[in-house]
C-alpha cells in the first residue's frame, strides 16, 4: 500500500509541477518552431552536409543563437564549438545518367530516376552491365555472386542492402555500400548500380544518404541508387525480370547473376577529403543546486543532413533533423527566458554527422563535460515534426525516465503511443551504450519524407510539432529539478 501511495504521490508532483509550467510552455509554438526549421532548410544551406559551408552556417547560427541566449560555451576552450574531423565528399558535377539501348540514348532526372551515393568517386563511363544479385561475394559462407559472370570493364547492378536470409545460419558481412563498391571493384568492375527490392511492399525510391562504412574511398570509381524503373529497363531482352530474379535467389539461396543488354553512361566529378573539421555546438546552462549542479542532462539532435548534389539538387532535411534541432533550440531558450533556475545542469547538442555514422554525437559522448556517472540522462530530439502521434523510444531501458513523459503526456495532450523500444538508437546509442539512461523522442509515421527532395517544411505538421516539443521540455524540467534518480540500464538489446 505505501508503494501505492508513493506513486501516486510522485504522479501528482508531476502532474502539479506541469500545471504551473503551462505559462512557460504555453510559449512554445509552432510557428516559432517552423521558422528555425525554414532557415535550416532553406537553400543557402544546401542541406546541411559536414564539411560544406552550408552546415557551418547552420552551426554560425546555432552558436549565435546560444550566445543571445546567454549560455555557457561548452566546447573548446570557451567556444560553443566542439571540432571533430570526417570523412567529406562534394559531388561537384554530373551529367545526366543515360540508358544506351539500341544505339539511341536515354537520359534520366537527378533526384527522381536516380541518385548518387554520398560518397561516389568520379568517373567517365560507357559500359555494358551486369546483373550481381546482392553484390556479395564470401566464401566463408559459400556465397559469391561474381560467381559465373565477367565484370570487367562493366557496371555491377546489385540490390542496395543484404538478404534477411542465411546461410547455415552465418549472417552476412560486407553489406555497407562502401564494402559493396570494394567488392565489385575487387571483380574488376569500374562502377556500381544499387537497386532496391523490387518484391518489397514499398520498394525505397533513389534517396539522399552518405551513411558508407568502413575502407579506403575509391576515387574513381562511381555509385549510383537508380529507380526500379530504370532498371526494368537495363533487364529488357535479357529473359528475366528484377522481380523474378529477387525471388528465386531468395527461394534458393544461390546466386543467380547475369549480363544485361543496355549500355549505361556515367559522368561525374567529385572532389574527396579523407579529413575534414566539422563542429558539434554546445551551449550550457549551469544548475543552482549546490550537489546537483554537477551532474548533467543532456538534450540534443543532429544538425547535419546529406547535403546536394552536382549543384543541382540539395536535400531540404526539414523533419530530418530540422525539426528536431529546432526543438533542442526552442527548449533551451524556454529555460533561458523563463528565468527557470534548474537544479541539474543542462547541457543542449547539436551533433554534426549523424548521416555518417553517428560521428558526433559519438564524440560528445567520449569528451563529456562530466564523469559518466554524472550524467543523469540523454534525450534525443529526431524526426519531430512530420506524422500523426508521438513516441518515445528508449523506454523498455530507461523506463522510469519513459514513465515521467509518459504521466506528463496523459496529464495534457494523450498524443504518445505506448510501443516504445529497448536500447538507445541514433544520436542516442552511443550514450546508451555508456550506461546513461537515454530517451529519443519521434514522432510515429515521420518517415514519409526521409532523405527526399520533399522532406520540405510544408510537409510538418505545426501542431504535432508543438506539442512534442512542449512534452520535451516539460520531461526535461522534471529530470533538471531532481524528480529523476538515474536508473540503472541494461546495455543488452534483444
Amino acid at each position: 500500500m505505501k508503494k501505492i501511495f508513493f506513486f501516486l504521490f510522485c504522479v501528482s508532483t508531476v502532474i502539479t509541477a506541469q500545471n504551473n509550467l503551462s505559462s512557460i510552455t504555453a510559449a512554445i509554438k509552432g510557428d516559432d518552431l517552423l521558422k528555425t526549421v525554414e532557415y535550416l532548410a532553406s537553400p543557402e544551406l544546401a542541406g546541411r552536409l559536414p564539411g560544406h559551408e552550408g552546415f557551418q552556417k547552420a552551426a554560425d547560427f546555432i552558436k549565435q543563437e546560444f550566445t543571445n541566449m546567454d549560455l555557457k560555451p561548452g566546447g573548446d576552450g570557451n567556444d560553443y564549438f566542439q571540432k571533430l574531423n570526417v570523412e567529406y565528399n562534394n559531388i561537384i558535377s554530373e551529367e545526366p545518367f543515360t540508358i544506351i539501348k539500341d544505339g539511341k540514348k536515354f537520359q534520366f532526372l537527378l533526384g527522381k530516376d536516380y541518385s548518387y551515393r554520398g560518397f561516389t568517386g568520379s568517373g567517365n563511363i560507357i559500359s555494358n552491365v551486369v546483373f550481381c544479385g546482392y553484390g556479395l561475394s564470401q566464401p566463408e559462407v559459400s556465397y559469391d555472386d561474381y560467381t559465373g559472370v565477367d565484370v570487367k570493364g562493366k557496371v555491377a547492378l546489385v540490390f542496395k542492402y543484404n538478404p534477411s536470409w542465411k546461410i547455415d545460419e552465418k549472417i552476412f558481412t560486407k553489406g555497407n555500400p562502401r564494402e559493396k563498391a570494394i567488392t565489385a571493384a575487387q571483380h574488376g568492375a569500374v562502377g556500381i548500380l544499387f537497386v532496391s527490392f523490387p518484391n518489397d511492399e514499398k520498394p525505397q525510391v533513389p534517396i539522399g544518404s552518405v551513411i558508407n562504412g568502413e575502407g579506403e574511398q575509391m576515387l574513381n570509381f562511381p555509385e549510383l541508387h537508380i529507380d526500379l524503373p530504370l532498371a526494368d529497363i537495363l533487364f529488357e531482352e535479357s529473359g528475366y525480370t528484377l522481380k523474378e530474379l529477387q525471388t528465386k535467389i531468395d527461394q534458393s539461396k544461390e546466386p543467380f547473376s547475369v549480363p544485361l543488354k543496355h549500355q549505361v553512361e556515367i559522368n561525374v566529378t567529385t572532389n574527396y577529403e579523407k579529413e575534414k573539421e566539422v563542429v558539434n555546438v554546445v551551449g550550457i546552462l549551469e544548475g543552482t543546486d549546490p550537489l546537483l549542479k554537477n551532474e548533467y542532462l543532456v538534450i540534443g539532435a543532429h544538425l547535419d543532413h546529406v547535403g546536394r548534389q552536382a549543384g543541382k539538387i540539395y536535400y531540404p532535411g526539414a523533419n530530418d533533423n530540422a525539426s528536431g534541432s529546432a526543438a533542442v533550440l526552442q527548449i533551451a531558450r524556454t529555460f533561458a527566458q523563463s528565468g527557470i533556475k534548474p537544479k541539474r545542469s543542462i547541457a543542449f547538442l547539436l551533433f554534426a554527422s549523424e548521416e555518417q555514422g553517428l560521428h558526433g554525437s559519438k564524440f560528445y559522448s567520449e569528451h563529456l563535460p562530466c564523469s559518466i556517472e554524472n550524467v543523469a540522462a540523454m534525450i534525443n530530439m529526431d524526426c519531430v515534426g512530420h506524422g500523426d502521434s508521438i513516441q518515445i523510444g528508449g523506454g523498455e531501458s530507461a523506463n522510469e525516465l519513459w514513465k515521467i513523459a509518459k504521466h506528463l503526456d496523459s496529464a495534457n495532450d494523450n498524443l504518445m503511443i505506448n510501443k516504445t523500444w529497448k536500447g538507445g538508437g541514433a544520436d542516442a546509442e552511443h550514450f546508451f551504450q555508456k550506461g546513461i539512461p537515454t530517451i529519443y523522442f519521434v514522432t510515429k509515421n515521420s518517415y514519409t519524407h526521409l532523405h527526399m527532395l520533399s522532406d520540405k517544411p510544408e510537409t510538418l505538421n505545426k501542431i504535432l510539432f508543438e506539442k512534442i516539443t512542449r512534452l520535451a521540455f516539460l520531461t526535461a524540467y522534471q529530470v533538471t529539478e531532481g524528480n529523476y534518480t538515474r536508473e540503472t540500464i541494461s546495455k543488452e538489446v534483444q
